[in-house]
Protein backbone atom coordinates (compact mmCIF):
# COMPACT_ATOMS: atom_id res chain seq x y z
CA UNK A 1 0.00 0.00 0.00
CA UNK A 2 2.68 2.50 1.06
CA UNK A 3 6.36 2.21 1.89
CA UNK A 4 8.72 4.55 3.75
CA UNK A 5 12.41 3.84 3.12
CA UNK A 6 15.20 5.44 5.20
CA UNK A 7 13.30 8.71 5.59
CA UNK A 8 15.08 11.62 7.29
CA UNK A 9 13.50 15.00 7.94
CA UNK A 10 13.51 17.79 10.46
CA UNK A 11 13.62 21.50 11.18
CA UNK A 12 16.75 23.63 11.69
CA UNK A 13 16.44 23.26 15.46
CA UNK A 14 14.86 19.81 15.68
CA UNK A 15 15.39 16.49 13.90
CA UNK A 16 12.15 14.52 13.57
CA UNK A 17 13.11 11.32 11.72
CA UNK A 18 16.47 9.70 11.09
CA UNK A 19 16.49 7.01 8.39
CA UNK A 20 13.13 5.52 9.44
CA UNK A 21 11.50 2.75 7.41
CA UNK A 22 8.17 0.95 7.56
CA UNK A 23 5.51 -0.58 5.32
CA UNK A 24 1.72 -0.42 5.39
CA UNK A 25 0.14 -3.41 3.66
CA UNK A 26 -3.35 -3.64 2.23
CA UNK A 27 -6.10 -4.13 4.83
CA UNK A 28 -4.02 -3.44 7.94
CA UNK A 29 -5.43 -1.36 10.81
CA UNK A 30 -2.39 0.47 12.18
CA UNK A 31 -2.14 2.64 15.30
CA UNK A 32 0.51 5.39 15.12
CA UNK A 33 1.70 6.23 18.64
CA UNK A 34 4.49 8.23 20.26
CA UNK A 35 5.22 11.07 22.65
CA UNK A 36 3.76 14.52 22.03
CA UNK A 37 5.79 16.59 19.58
CA UNK A 38 7.67 13.70 17.95
CA UNK A 39 6.21 14.50 14.51
CA UNK A 40 3.40 12.01 13.96
CA UNK A 41 1.05 14.50 12.28
CA UNK A 42 3.90 15.90 10.18
CA UNK A 43 4.76 12.40 8.95
CA UNK A 44 1.22 11.60 7.80
CA UNK A 45 1.10 14.96 6.00
CA UNK A 46 4.36 14.04 4.26
CA UNK A 47 2.86 10.74 3.17
CA UNK A 48 -0.15 12.53 1.68
CA UNK A 49 1.74 15.47 0.15
CA UNK A 50 5.38 14.40 -0.36
CA UNK A 51 6.02 17.10 -2.98
CA UNK A 52 5.58 19.80 -0.34
CA UNK A 53 8.58 18.64 1.72
CA UNK A 54 12.35 18.44 1.26
CA UNK A 55 13.50 15.15 2.79
CA UNK A 56 16.04 12.38 2.40
CA UNK A 57 14.94 8.81 1.66
CA UNK A 58 11.87 7.57 -0.18
CA UNK A 59 8.09 7.76 0.22
CA UNK A 60 6.74 5.14 -2.16
CA UNK A 61 3.04 5.20 -2.93
CA UNK A 62 1.15 3.98 -5.99
CA UNK A 63 0.12 6.95 -8.12
CA UNK A 64 -3.45 5.59 -8.22
CA UNK A 65 -3.64 5.26 -4.42
CA UNK A 66 -6.49 7.37 -3.05
CA UNK A 67 -5.80 8.65 0.47
CA UNK A 68 -8.58 9.87 2.75
CA UNK A 69 -7.98 12.07 5.79
CA UNK A 70 -9.85 12.87 9.01
CA UNK A 71 -8.38 15.80 10.96
CA UNK A 72 -8.29 15.96 14.76
CA UNK A 73 -10.30 19.19 14.41
CA UNK A 74 -13.70 18.75 12.73
CA UNK A 75 -14.34 21.74 10.47
CA UNK A 76 -17.65 23.52 10.88
CA UNK A 77 -19.93 22.95 7.90
CA UNK A 78 -21.28 26.11 6.26
CA UNK A 79 -24.66 24.52 5.69
CA UNK A 80 -25.89 23.35 9.08
CA UNK A 81 -29.42 23.13 7.68
CA UNK A 82 -28.86 19.92 5.72
CA UNK A 83 -29.70 16.49 7.05
CA UNK A 84 -27.27 13.79 8.15
CA UNK A 85 -28.10 11.68 5.09
CA UNK A 86 -27.61 14.63 2.73
CA UNK A 87 -24.24 15.44 4.33
CA UNK A 88 -22.98 11.86 3.98
CA UNK A 89 -24.18 11.61 0.36
CA UNK A 90 -22.75 14.97 -0.85
CA UNK A 91 -19.81 13.56 -2.81
CA UNK A 92 -21.94 10.89 -4.49
CA UNK A 93 -24.68 13.34 -5.48
CA UNK A 94 -22.09 15.80 -6.80
CA UNK A 95 -20.54 13.05 -8.92
CA UNK A 96 -23.94 12.14 -10.36
CA UNK A 97 -24.71 15.79 -11.17
CA UNK A 98 -21.35 16.29 -12.88
CA UNK A 99 -21.83 13.06 -14.84
CA UNK A 100 -25.23 14.29 -16.05
CA UNK A 101 -23.68 17.57 -17.23
CA UNK A 102 -20.95 15.71 -19.13
CA UNK A 103 -23.60 13.58 -20.82
CA UNK A 104 -25.29 16.79 -21.99
CA UNK A 105 -21.95 17.96 -23.41
CA UNK A 106 -21.67 14.77 -25.47
CA UNK A 107 -24.77 15.73 -27.42
CA UNK A 108 -23.21 18.96 -28.73
CA UNK A 109 -19.43 18.52 -28.49
CA UNK A 110 -17.50 18.46 -31.76
CA UNK A 111 -14.51 16.74 -30.18
CA UNK A 112 -15.82 13.82 -28.15
CA UNK A 113 -12.49 12.45 -26.93
CA UNK A 114 -11.85 14.88 -24.01
CA UNK A 115 -15.52 14.79 -23.01
CA UNK A 116 -15.49 11.00 -23.01
CA UNK A 117 -12.29 11.01 -20.88
CA UNK A 118 -14.00 13.29 -18.37
CA UNK A 119 -17.05 11.01 -18.36
CA UNK A 120 -14.91 7.90 -17.85
CA UNK A 121 -13.00 9.57 -15.00
CA UNK A 122 -16.26 10.35 -13.19
CA UNK A 123 -17.56 6.81 -13.72
CA UNK A 124 -14.30 5.32 -12.44
CA UNK A 125 -14.45 7.55 -9.35
CA UNK A 126 -18.06 6.58 -8.68
CA UNK A 127 -17.28 2.87 -8.97
CA UNK A 128 -14.20 3.18 -6.74
CA UNK A 129 -16.50 4.60 -4.04
CA UNK A 130 -19.06 1.80 -4.58
CA UNK A 131 -21.40 4.57 -5.69
CA UNK A 132 -24.13 2.21 -6.90
CA UNK A 133 -24.71 1.18 -3.28
CA UNK A 134 -24.01 4.48 -1.51
CA UNK A 135 -27.50 4.86 -0.03
CA UNK A 136 -27.50 1.42 1.59
CA UNK A 137 -23.86 1.90 2.68
CA UNK A 138 -24.79 5.15 4.44
CA UNK A 139 -27.59 3.43 6.34
CA UNK A 140 -25.26 0.56 7.29
CA UNK A 141 -22.71 3.03 8.68
CA UNK A 142 -25.35 4.87 10.68
CA UNK A 143 -26.53 1.56 12.14
CA UNK A 144 -22.97 0.61 13.13
CA UNK A 145 -22.70 3.66 15.39
CA UNK A 146 -26.32 3.53 16.58
CA UNK A 147 -27.33 6.72 14.74
CA UNK A 148 -29.88 5.24 12.32
CA UNK A 149 -32.60 7.39 13.94
CA UNK A 150 -30.70 10.53 12.86
CA UNK A 151 -30.89 9.91 9.11
CA UNK A 152 -33.19 12.93 8.65
CA UNK A 153 -31.80 14.99 11.57
CA UNK A 154 -30.26 18.39 10.75
CA UNK A 155 -26.52 18.79 11.38
CA UNK A 156 -27.27 21.72 13.68
CA UNK A 157 -29.15 19.37 16.03
CA UNK A 158 -26.28 16.92 16.54
CA UNK A 159 -23.90 16.81 19.49
CA UNK A 160 -20.22 17.54 18.93
CA UNK A 161 -19.38 13.83 19.25
CA UNK A 162 -22.02 12.76 16.73
CA UNK A 163 -20.82 15.48 14.38
CA UNK A 164 -17.25 14.20 14.62
CA UNK A 165 -18.35 10.63 13.90
CA UNK A 166 -20.07 11.88 10.73
CA UNK A 167 -16.73 13.13 9.40
CA UNK A 168 -15.23 9.69 10.00
CA UNK A 169 -18.16 7.99 8.27
CA UNK A 170 -18.04 10.40 5.34
CA UNK A 171 -14.40 9.56 4.61
CA UNK A 172 -14.96 5.83 5.10
CA UNK A 173 -17.88 5.84 2.65
CA UNK A 174 -15.55 7.14 -0.08
CA UNK A 175 -13.54 3.92 0.34
CA UNK A 176 -10.02 5.33 -0.11
CA UNK A 177 -7.14 2.88 -0.49
CA UNK A 178 -5.66 4.34 2.69
CA UNK A 179 -7.60 6.27 5.34
CA UNK A 180 -5.52 8.40 7.72
CA UNK A 181 -7.15 9.67 10.92
CA UNK A 182 -5.49 12.10 13.33
CA UNK A 183 -6.83 11.63 16.88
CA UNK A 184 -10.45 11.02 15.84
CA UNK A 185 -11.33 10.08 19.44
CA UNK A 186 -10.60 13.42 21.12
CA UNK A 187 -13.54 14.75 23.20
CA UNK A 188 -15.84 11.81 22.33
CA UNK A 189 -18.16 10.62 25.10
CA UNK A 190 -18.43 6.89 25.93
CA UNK A 191 -21.26 6.20 23.48
CA UNK A 192 -19.53 7.94 20.59
CA UNK A 193 -16.17 6.39 21.48
CA UNK A 194 -17.80 2.97 21.22
CA UNK A 195 -19.30 4.06 17.90
CA UNK A 196 -15.83 4.98 16.62
CA UNK A 197 -14.47 1.64 17.84
CA UNK A 198 -17.20 -0.18 15.91
CA UNK A 199 -16.50 1.88 12.77
CA UNK A 200 -12.80 1.08 12.89
CA UNK A 201 -13.34 -2.63 13.48
CA UNK A 202 -15.96 -2.94 10.72
CA UNK A 203 -13.88 -1.03 8.16
CA UNK A 204 -12.46 -3.28 5.43
CA UNK A 205 -9.83 -0.86 4.09
CA UNK A 206 -6.36 0.17 5.27
CA UNK A 207 -6.21 2.50 8.28
CA UNK A 208 -3.45 4.60 9.83
CA UNK A 209 -4.73 6.21 13.04
CA UNK A 210 -2.86 8.60 15.31
CA UNK A 211 -4.30 8.00 18.77
CA UNK A 212 -3.44 8.03 22.46
CA UNK A 213 -6.78 6.60 23.55
CA UNK A 214 -6.10 3.52 25.67
CA UNK A 215 -9.49 1.95 24.97
CA UNK A 216 -9.10 2.21 21.19
CA UNK A 217 -5.50 1.02 21.36
CA UNK A 218 -6.54 -2.07 23.28
CA UNK A 219 -9.43 -2.96 20.98
CA UNK A 220 -8.95 -1.80 17.42
CA UNK A 221 -5.55 -2.39 15.81
CA UNK A 222 -3.43 -5.21 14.41
CA UNK A 223 -0.26 -3.20 13.77
CA UNK A 224 1.65 -0.61 15.82
CA UNK A 225 4.01 2.13 14.63
CA UNK A 226 5.80 3.75 17.56
CA UNK A 227 7.71 6.98 16.85
CA UNK A 228 10.22 7.95 19.53
CA UNK A 229 13.55 9.82 19.50
CA UNK A 230 13.65 10.16 15.66
CA UNK A 231 13.21 6.40 15.16
CA UNK A 232 10.23 4.14 14.46
CA UNK A 233 9.48 0.77 16.02
CA UNK A 234 7.32 -1.38 13.73
CA UNK A 235 5.30 -4.16 15.35
CA UNK A 236 2.87 -6.56 13.68
CA UNK A 237 0.31 -7.33 16.35
CA UNK A 238 -2.03 -5.55 18.73
CA UNK A 239 -1.19 -2.96 21.37
CA UNK A 240 -1.47 -5.38 24.29
CA UNK A 241 1.01 -7.74 22.63
CA UNK A 242 3.29 -4.81 21.81
CA UNK A 243 3.48 -3.62 25.42
CA UNK A 244 4.13 -7.18 26.57
CA UNK A 245 6.94 -7.55 24.01
CA UNK A 246 8.49 -4.27 25.24
CA UNK A 247 8.38 -5.49 28.83
CA UNK A 248 9.99 -8.80 27.85
CA UNK A 249 12.74 -6.84 26.08
CA UNK A 250 13.33 -4.69 29.16
CA UNK A 251 13.74 -7.81 31.31
CA UNK A 252 16.11 -9.32 28.76
CA UNK A 253 18.19 -6.14 28.60
CA UNK A 254 18.33 -5.74 32.37
CA UNK A 255 19.36 -9.40 32.74
CA UNK A 256 22.14 -8.80 30.21
CA UNK A 257 23.12 -5.58 31.99
CA UNK A 258 23.36 -7.47 35.30
CA UNK A 259 25.49 -10.19 33.71
CA UNK A 260 27.80 -7.56 32.20
CA UNK A 261 28.07 -5.85 35.57
CA UNK A 262 29.10 -9.10 37.27
CA UNK A 263 31.65 -9.89 34.54
CA UNK A 264 33.17 -6.41 34.78
CA UNK A 265 33.40 -6.67 38.58
CA UNK A 266 35.09 -10.08 38.28
CA UNK A 267 37.65 -8.76 35.79
CA UNK A 268 38.29 -5.64 37.86
CA UNK A 269 39.15 -7.89 40.80
CA UNK A 270 41.49 -9.98 38.60
CA UNK A 271 43.24 -6.85 37.26
CA UNK A 272 43.70 -5.47 40.81
CA UNK A 273 45.26 -8.79 41.97
CA UNK A 274 47.54 -8.94 38.93
CA UNK A 275 48.66 -5.31 39.40
CA UNK A 276 49.48 -6.04 43.06
CA UNK A 277 51.47 -9.11 42.03
CA UNK A 278 53.29 -7.15 39.31
CA UNK A 279 54.47 -4.52 41.81
CA UNK A 280 55.96 -7.27 44.03
CA UNK A 281 57.65 -9.29 41.27
CA UNK A 282 58.93 -7.33 38.28
CA UNK A 283 58.20 -9.90 35.60
CA UNK A 284 57.72 -8.75 31.99
CA UNK A 285 55.27 -11.53 31.16
CA UNK A 286 53.12 -10.57 34.15
CA UNK A 287 53.09 -6.94 32.98
CA UNK A 288 51.93 -7.98 29.53
CA UNK A 289 49.20 -10.13 31.12
CA UNK A 290 48.01 -7.17 33.16
CA UNK A 291 47.87 -5.03 30.00
CA UNK A 292 45.94 -7.74 28.12
CA UNK A 293 43.47 -8.18 30.96
CA UNK A 294 43.01 -4.39 31.25
CA UNK A 295 42.31 -4.21 27.48
CA UNK A 296 39.68 -6.96 27.89
CA UNK A 297 38.13 -5.04 30.80
CA UNK A 298 37.99 -1.82 28.73
CA UNK A 299 36.18 -3.72 25.95
CA UNK A 300 33.64 -5.08 28.44
CA UNK A 301 32.96 -1.56 29.71
CA UNK A 302 32.63 -0.21 26.18
CA UNK A 303 30.00 -2.74 25.17
CA UNK A 304 28.22 -2.73 28.53
CA UNK A 305 24.44 -2.49 28.12
CA UNK A 306 23.04 0.27 30.25
CA UNK A 307 20.15 -0.68 32.49
CA UNK A 308 17.05 0.29 30.53
CA UNK A 309 14.78 3.12 31.66
CA UNK A 310 11.62 1.56 33.01
CA UNK A 311 9.51 4.66 32.38
CA UNK A 312 10.45 5.91 28.92
CA UNK A 313 9.43 9.49 28.13
CA UNK A 314 7.46 9.83 31.38
CA UNK A 315 7.23 13.59 32.00
CA UNK A 316 7.44 14.93 35.53
CA UNK A 317 4.27 16.83 36.46
CA UNK A 318 4.14 18.37 39.93
CA UNK A 319 1.01 20.39 40.69
CA UNK A 320 1.17 23.31 43.17
CA UNK A 321 2.04 22.54 46.79
CA UNK A 322 -0.98 23.67 48.79
CA UNK A 323 -2.50 23.02 52.20
CA UNK A 324 -5.73 21.06 52.53
CA UNK A 325 -8.59 21.35 54.99
CA UNK A 326 -11.27 18.72 54.19
CA UNK A 327 -13.87 20.80 56.05
CA UNK A 328 -13.40 23.88 53.89
CA UNK A 329 -15.84 24.40 51.00
CA UNK A 330 -13.97 25.84 48.00
CA UNK A 331 -16.90 25.82 45.58
CA UNK A 332 -20.66 25.91 45.93
CA UNK A 333 -23.12 25.57 43.04
CA UNK A 334 -26.80 26.08 43.85
CA UNK A 335 -29.73 25.95 41.40
CA UNK A 336 -27.49 26.41 38.37
CA UNK A 337 -29.18 26.42 34.96
CA UNK A 338 -27.88 26.77 31.39
CA UNK A 339 -29.74 26.89 28.08
CA UNK A 340 -28.99 27.83 24.48
CA UNK A 341 -31.56 26.83 21.87
CA UNK A 342 -32.90 24.43 24.50
CA UNK A 343 -32.46 23.72 28.20
CA UNK A 344 -29.23 21.78 28.84
CA UNK A 345 -28.86 21.76 32.62
CA UNK A 346 -31.16 22.78 35.48
CA UNK A 347 -31.38 22.39 39.27
CA UNK A 348 -27.63 21.68 39.47
CA UNK A 349 -26.49 21.71 43.09
CA UNK A 350 -23.21 20.49 44.62
CA UNK A 351 -20.32 21.50 46.89
CA UNK A 352 -16.64 20.82 46.49
CA UNK A 353 -14.33 20.58 49.51
CA UNK A 354 -10.59 21.08 49.66
CA UNK A 355 -8.73 17.96 48.60
CA UNK A 356 -11.67 16.41 46.70
CA UNK A 357 -11.12 15.19 43.12
CA UNK A 358 -14.39 15.10 41.16
CA UNK A 359 -15.20 14.29 37.53
CA UNK A 360 -18.22 15.68 35.65
CA UNK A 361 -19.29 12.97 33.22
CA UNK A 362 -22.00 12.90 30.58
CA UNK A 363 -22.79 12.83 26.86
CA UNK A 364 -21.42 15.39 24.40
CA UNK A 365 -23.39 18.62 24.23
CA UNK A 366 -24.99 18.53 27.69
CA UNK A 367 -23.46 21.75 29.05
CA UNK A 368 -20.48 20.39 31.04
CA UNK A 369 -17.88 22.71 29.52
CA UNK A 370 -20.23 25.69 29.85
CA UNK A 371 -20.65 24.93 33.57
CA UNK A 372 -16.89 24.69 34.05
CA UNK A 373 -16.30 28.00 32.24
CA UNK A 374 -19.04 29.72 34.26
CA UNK A 375 -17.30 28.54 37.45
CA UNK A 376 -13.99 29.91 36.17
CA UNK A 377 -15.51 33.30 35.25
CA UNK A 378 -17.26 33.38 38.68
CA UNK A 379 -19.93 35.80 37.54
CA UNK A 380 -22.94 33.49 37.73
CA UNK A 381 -25.37 34.10 40.64
CA UNK A 382 -25.66 30.35 41.29
CA UNK A 383 -21.90 29.91 41.74
CA UNK A 384 -19.84 30.82 44.82
CA UNK A 385 -16.09 30.34 45.09
CA UNK A 386 -14.71 30.31 48.63
CA UNK A 387 -12.47 32.96 50.15
CA UNK A 388 -8.71 32.65 49.53
CA UNK A 389 -9.42 30.17 46.71
CA UNK A 390 -7.10 30.58 43.73
CA UNK A 391 -8.30 28.91 40.53
CA UNK A 392 -6.22 27.22 37.83
CA UNK A 393 -8.00 26.51 34.54
CA UNK A 394 -7.16 24.14 31.68
CA UNK A 395 -9.32 24.78 28.63
CA UNK A 396 -10.01 22.58 25.62
CA UNK A 397 -10.85 25.75 23.63
CA UNK A 398 -7.83 27.74 22.44
CA UNK A 399 -8.24 31.38 21.56
CA UNK A 400 -7.28 32.64 18.10
CA UNK A 401 -4.22 34.45 19.52
CA UNK A 402 -3.09 31.28 21.30
CA UNK A 403 -3.47 29.30 18.07
CA UNK A 404 -1.32 31.83 16.18
CA UNK A 405 1.35 31.80 18.86
CA UNK A 406 1.43 28.04 19.25
CA UNK A 407 0.37 26.71 15.84
CA UNK A 408 3.71 24.92 15.63
CA UNK A 409 2.83 22.92 18.75
CA UNK A 410 0.85 19.68 18.64
CA UNK A 411 -2.47 19.47 20.51
CA UNK A 412 -0.76 17.49 23.27
CA UNK A 413 2.06 20.01 23.58
CA UNK A 414 -0.49 22.84 23.86
CA UNK A 415 -2.16 20.96 26.72
CA UNK A 416 1.23 20.44 28.39
CA UNK A 417 1.90 24.20 28.12
CA UNK A 418 -1.34 24.87 30.02
CA UNK A 419 -0.47 22.19 32.60
CA UNK A 420 2.97 23.75 33.11
CA UNK A 421 1.36 27.16 33.73
CA UNK A 422 -0.87 25.58 36.39
CA UNK A 423 2.14 23.83 37.97
CA UNK A 424 3.91 27.21 38.28
CA UNK A 425 0.90 28.82 39.96
CA UNK A 426 -0.36 28.66 43.55
CA UNK A 427 -3.84 27.47 42.60
CA UNK A 428 -5.69 25.39 45.17
CA UNK A 429 -8.73 24.72 42.94
CA UNK A 430 -8.14 23.23 39.50
CA UNK A 431 -10.80 23.31 36.77
CA UNK A 432 -9.73 20.87 34.07
CA UNK A 433 -11.64 20.48 30.80
CA UNK A 434 -10.68 17.19 29.14
CA UNK A 435 -7.15 17.31 30.65
CA UNK A 436 -5.89 14.11 28.98
CA UNK A 437 -7.08 15.06 25.48
CA UNK A 438 -4.25 14.92 22.91
CA UNK A 439 -1.75 13.76 25.58
CA UNK A 440 0.36 10.70 24.84
CA UNK A 441 -0.22 7.71 27.13
CA UNK A 442 2.82 8.35 29.35
CA UNK A 443 1.79 11.99 29.83
CA UNK A 444 -1.73 10.81 30.71
CA UNK A 445 -0.34 8.49 33.38
CA UNK A 446 1.97 11.25 34.73
CA UNK A 447 -0.96 13.68 34.97
CA UNK A 448 -3.11 11.09 36.73
CA UNK A 449 -0.33 10.56 39.27
CA UNK A 450 0.03 14.32 39.78
CA UNK A 451 -3.72 14.80 40.31
CA UNK A 452 -3.82 11.91 42.80
CA UNK A 453 -0.97 13.48 44.83
CA UNK A 454 -2.33 17.05 44.65
CA UNK A 455 -3.67 18.35 47.98
CA UNK A 456 -6.02 20.94 46.47
CA UNK A 457 -9.46 20.42 44.93
CA UNK A 458 -10.01 19.28 41.34
CA UNK A 459 -13.16 19.54 39.24
CA UNK A 460 -12.70 18.09 35.78
CA UNK A 461 -14.80 17.33 32.74
CA UNK A 462 -13.61 14.05 31.25
CA UNK A 463 -14.63 11.24 28.92
CA UNK A 464 -11.43 9.30 29.62
CA UNK A 465 -12.51 6.21 31.61
CA UNK A 466 -8.99 5.52 32.88
CA UNK A 467 -8.46 9.14 33.91
CA UNK A 468 -11.73 9.13 35.88
CA UNK A 469 -11.33 5.86 37.76
CA UNK A 470 -7.64 6.53 38.50
CA UNK A 471 -8.15 10.07 39.87
CA UNK A 472 -11.67 10.90 40.94
CA UNK A 473 -13.15 10.40 44.42
CA UNK A 474 -16.62 10.41 42.91
CA UNK A 475 -18.49 11.38 39.75
CA UNK A 476 -21.07 14.07 39.03
CA UNK A 477 -23.09 12.34 36.34
CA UNK A 478 -25.26 14.32 33.91
CA UNK A 479 -28.64 12.62 33.93
CA UNK A 480 -31.94 13.98 32.59
CA UNK A 481 -30.63 17.58 32.32
CA UNK A 482 -29.38 17.62 35.90
CA UNK A 483 -26.41 16.26 37.82
CA UNK A 484 -26.38 13.49 40.41
CA UNK A 485 -23.54 12.26 42.56
CA UNK A 486 -22.27 8.74 41.82
CA UNK A 487 -19.68 6.62 43.61
CA UNK A 488 -16.72 5.48 41.54
CA UNK A 489 -17.70 1.84 42.13
CA UNK A 490 -21.21 2.50 40.78
CA UNK A 491 -19.75 4.42 37.83
CA UNK A 492 -17.40 1.56 36.96
CA UNK A 493 -20.28 -0.92 37.13
CA UNK A 494 -22.41 1.24 34.84
CA UNK A 495 -19.60 1.57 32.29
CA UNK A 496 -18.88 -2.17 32.47
CA UNK A 497 -22.49 -2.97 31.68
CA UNK A 498 -23.05 -0.38 28.95
CA UNK A 499 -19.72 0.14 27.23
CA UNK A 500 -17.08 -2.43 28.10
CA UNK A 501 -16.59 -6.14 28.31
CA UNK A 502 -16.50 -6.90 32.06
CA UNK A 503 -14.19 -9.92 31.67
CA UNK A 504 -11.84 -7.82 29.57
CA UNK A 505 -11.58 -5.07 32.17
CA UNK A 506 -11.02 -7.54 35.00
CA UNK A 507 -8.19 -9.10 32.99
CA UNK A 508 -6.84 -5.64 32.23
CA UNK A 509 -6.79 -4.85 35.96
CA UNK A 510 -4.85 -8.08 36.58
CA UNK A 511 -2.47 -7.09 33.79
CA UNK A 512 -1.89 -3.70 35.39
CA UNK A 513 -1.15 -5.29 38.78
CA UNK A 514 1.36 -7.72 37.28
CA UNK A 515 3.07 -4.95 35.29
CA UNK A 516 3.45 -2.91 38.49
CA UNK A 517 4.95 -5.88 40.33
CA UNK A 518 7.34 -6.56 37.43
CA UNK A 519 8.42 -2.91 37.38
CA UNK A 520 9.10 -3.00 41.13
CA UNK A 521 11.06 -6.26 40.76
CA UNK A 522 13.20 -4.72 38.01
CA UNK A 523 13.85 -1.62 40.12
CA UNK A 524 15.11 -3.98 42.84
CA UNK A 525 17.18 -5.89 40.26
CA UNK A 526 15.21 -9.04 41.12
CA UNK A 527 15.36 -10.52 37.62
CA UNK A 528 14.21 -13.98 38.71
CA UNK A 529 10.94 -12.65 40.18
CA UNK A 530 10.42 -10.38 37.16
CA UNK A 531 10.71 -13.34 34.76
CA UNK A 532 8.31 -15.47 36.83
CA UNK A 533 5.75 -12.64 36.91
CA UNK A 534 6.24 -12.10 33.19
CA UNK A 535 5.17 -15.71 32.55
CA UNK A 536 1.95 -15.04 34.48
CA UNK A 537 1.49 -11.81 32.53
CA UNK A 538 1.85 -13.72 29.27
CA UNK A 539 -1.12 -15.92 30.22
CA UNK A 540 -3.23 -12.83 31.04
CA UNK A 541 -2.25 -11.13 27.76
CA UNK A 542 -3.26 -14.23 25.81
CA UNK A 543 -6.70 -14.22 27.48
CA UNK A 544 -7.02 -10.46 26.88
CA UNK A 545 -6.36 -10.87 23.17
CA UNK A 546 -8.92 -13.69 22.88
CA UNK A 547 -11.52 -11.62 24.76
CA UNK A 548 -10.82 -8.64 22.49
CA UNK A 549 -11.27 -10.76 19.37
CA UNK A 550 -14.59 -12.04 20.69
Amino acid sequence: MIQIDELSYGFPDKELYKEVSFTLKDGVHCAFIGSNGTGKTTLVHMMMHPDEYLYDGKIICDENCRIGYVSQFSKEEKNQGITVFAFLSEVFVKNQEETALVCEKMATAEDLEPVYEEYQSLIDEFQAMDGDNYESNIRKQLKVVGMQQHEHTLLSQLSGGEYKLLHVMKEMLLQPNLLVMDEPDVFLDFDNLNGLCELINSYKGTLLVITHNRYLLNHCFDKILHLEDTDIQEFDGNYVDYNFALLQKKIELQEKAAADKEEIARNEEIVDRMRTAATVASIAALGRAVHARQTHLDRLRARQIKEPFLDVKMPEIVLPKVESDPEKVVLSVWDYEVAFDELLLSDVCFELHEGEKVAIVGPNGTGKTTLLRDIYKNRHPSITIGEDVKVGFLSQIYTEDERKQEDWLSGGEQNLVQIEEICNSDANLLLLDEPTSHLDTNSQIALEKAISEYKGAVLMVSHDFYNIVNCADYVLFVDDKSIRRMRIRSFRKMIYENHFDKDYLELEQKKKELETRITNALKSSDIKTAKQLCEQLGEVVEKLCKTSLN
